[in-house]
């Protein structure tokens, strides 16, 4: 990949200092993911050992992972409303406080639940609604702290944003699968929620400090009515957005296969695509009735949108570390105090010590060997990583297929592979997603890079579903393939195909700087 052209900028400030009140937004992320990822990583086993015991047993596997990626594709759906509120109305502190609390009951039900699928589901819903709405706005409210005169500070916090977050998960992940077989689900789903409660409490206490930046007032020239002004230029522009529209509700056809949310999330990505594509066409006819930055910004939008739907099967793998992942350790050998869902613990102690390598080892040296290691070179080789990870494992269970059983330890050379990738992407993706935003938009950019993974985690059930066709499933037998080693080559192969669109695609990318003024 070419290097990504840059203005030259002076020199930072030597003295510049990180915000003595992003220990409180830190302190709230490490409470709230621990709470997250610790009622996350044992949904499938609870799904499989408890909840679905109605189901056929072949079938409690494949009806674990629907539950599962509906859920996720819920948490990141939600984002957008987050977004929208806090960058139309209330504004990003009084968005993640108040859905926070909405969040605390989420967890309470599922404590309270325990077989009942009515409220189990129902806390599972709210739970998507609060992680999900708050989660562009905490990232991008730890970006409004910084000005021109800390920005070079930022980098360093975005990492211990992700650092934090890993800290949290990897406790959750070793302890939860535990608290769940020795005490129960009303204990191992109730300690994540008494997390969240603090976590809560954690971000109100440091209000009184925080950088608040008000909601932005209604803007004639914002990013929705720029598009519609070059819709409304009429052809051809508006042909291609119509025929998105005649595809969404198309769509809805899929609902007795797939179900609604499979339905809904492909109308929402033709809309999408074929809508941006037709502003992309005609924006210049935008020019006139909106100022030309108005115009320049929704043009700096819908190239960052492409980026970020090139990432989506990351999220296809990434995921199904918490479900395919955790199935596939359940065939394997391991000892008898050791739980299948404990293998996630490794993603984030790997993460953990990975940050702080890449930073004060691997990057400084490729720098002085004369490779800038910039964000969409890392993002790029992040997906192959990625892609190689999932080679492996289809590798594993093919030979589990067979009859051959192995120990457990083999996931650690996939989970680093796959550790290394998401380092290289989300981490990365966190911080470019903020600075590619301008000032009115970066809520609502932060709302599409989590809505990357709602994408993401619809390939999947639509994959999951496609493998139940009785057609496909007795081809592969007949070929001697499993369907879940298929699936695993699958997915390799789609983001290897990802990874070399995004990198192409990255060559021609200009980067913007959109962080606010000292």
């Amino acid at each position: 990949m070419s290097t990504i052209s840059a203005s030259v900028e002076p020199a930072p400030p030597a003295q510049a200092r990180i915000p003595s009140q992003i220990a409180y937004i830190i302190g709230n992320e490490g409470c709230e993911r621990f709470s997250f990822y610790g009622m996350r990583n044992i949904l499938t086993v609870f799904l499989v050992s408890t909840l679905l015991l109605d189901l056929p047993e072949a079938q409690r596997g494949s009806g674990a992972k629907d539950v599962f990626h509906t859920f996720v594709i819920g948490v990141y759906f939600f984002p957008l409303l987050g977004g929208w509120l806090a960058d139309r109305f209330v504004g990003k502190y009084h968005t993640i406080f108040w859905l926070s609390l909405v969040y605390c009951a989420g967890h309470a039900c599922l404590a309270l639940s325990e077989s009942n699928r009515t409220t189990f589901y129902t806390g599972l819903g709210l739970i998507a609604l609060g992680s999900g709405g708050i989660k562009p706005c905490v990232s991008s409210f730890v970006g409004d702290q910084f000005d021109q005169s800390n920005k070079h500070r930022a980098k360093v916090v975005f990492d211990a944003f992700y650092w934090i977050i890993n800290f949290g998960s990897f406790f959750a992940s070793l302890l939860m699968p535990i608290f769940l077989r020795s005490y129960g689900p009303a204990v191992a789903f109730g300690i994540p929620g008494a997390l969240m409660f603090i976590a809560t409490l954690i971000f109100w206490i440091g209000r009184k400090r925080y950088v608040l930046l008000p909601p932005a007032a209604p803007n004639p020239h914002s990013f929705l009515r720029v598009c519609r002004t070059s819709l409304a230029a009429g052809r051809p522009g508006l042909v291609i957005a119509g025929i998105g529209v005649v595809l969404a509700l198309a769509s809805f056809a899929l609902m007795p296969s797939f179900g609604f949310v499979v339905s809904f999330c492909v109308a929402l990505v033709a809309l999408l695509a074929f809508g941006g594509a037709g502003v992309w066409l005609q924006l210049d006819r935008a020019r006139g009735q909106h100022p030309d930055e108005a115009v320049e910004g929704v043009r700096a939008v819908l190239r960052v949108l492409v980026l970020f739907f090139l990432v989506t099967p990351f999220w296809s793998l990434f995921d199904q570390k918490a479900s395919t992942w955790v199935l596939q350790a359940d065939a394997m050998t391991k000892p008898h105090w050791f739980q299948s869902s404990q293998m996630q613990a490794l993603n984030p102690l790997l993460v953990m010590l990975l940050i702080p390598f890449n930073n004060l080892v691997l990057f400084p040296a490729l720098r002085r060997s004369g490779w800038e290691p910039t964000a969409l070179r890392r993002m790029t080789i992040g997906l192959a990583f990625a892609a190689a990870s999932w080679v492996v494992v289809g590798g594993m269970q093919v030979v589990l297929d067979r009859g051959h059983a192995f120990t457990i330890v083999w996931q650690v050379l996939p989970y680093a592979l796959l550790t290394l990738g998401e380092v290289l992407v989300s981490a990365t993706g966190l911080e470019f997603a903020y600075s590619q935003a301008p000032p009115a938009m970066k809520g609502t950019l932060m709302s599409f890079w989590n809505l990357s993974v709602t994408i993401g985690n619809l390939w999947v059930l639509i994959a999951n579903a496609a493998v139940k066709n009785g057609t496909l499933t007795d081809a592969l037998k007949s070929a001697g393939f499993g369907v879940t080693a298929f699936q695993m080559f699958f997915f390799a192969a789609f983001a290897f195909a990802a990874a070399a669109a995004f990198g192409l695609y990255a060559r021609s990318y200009r980067l913007a700087d959109h962080y606010r003024k000292a």
